[in-house]
């Protein structure tokens, strides 16, 4: 990949956009599954209370994540800072089953304390080791 095209996107930008990803997620879930399983679904211990529960708290996420990273090449916190999730080796999109796999390696990032993320903060190419498992970067223009 071209590196004088483009600037690797680092730690903080990566988690300003996630938030920002994160709060428009709530603003869609929260009001529909108050709707479907009322106030209470807040206060209960239960980590899925039914299916419409799993379908809207961790398919529809995931899906929805996918899909932005291959039809746009970011989510919309990604998209707002100009940052795009490209091949490490070609600095092309990547397709469905490298988002896939970029996905579910947010877990071996997520398990041990949070460092797969933090990683991003100290690698050379601001990877995170869901990065890197899937073979991706996350980069904008410098002039953007």
């Amino acid at each position: 990949m071209q590196t004088d095209k483009y600037e690797y996107v680092g730690f903080w930008a990566r988690l300003g956009a996630t938030l920002i990803d994160t709060i428009l997620m709530a603003l869609v879930l929260f009001p529909l599954l108050t709707a479907i399983y009322g106030s209470g679904y807040w206060e209960s211990p239960e980590p899925v209370q039914g299916p419409a529960d799993f379908l809207l708290s961790w398919v529809l996420p995931a899906l929805a994540v996918i899909v932005f990273w291959v039809a746009r090449q970011a989510t919309p916190g990604k998209m707002l800072i100009k940052a795009r999730i490209v091949d490490a080796e070609t600095g092309e999109p990547i397709g469905t089953g490298k988002a896939i796999a970029r996905y579910f390696a947010y877990l071996v990032s997520t398990l041990p304390l949070c460092l797969g993320y933090l990683w991003v903060a100290f690698d050379k190419r601001k990877q995170g080791w869901h990065d890197k498992l899937a073979g991706t970067v996350v980069v904008r223009r410098p002039w953007e």
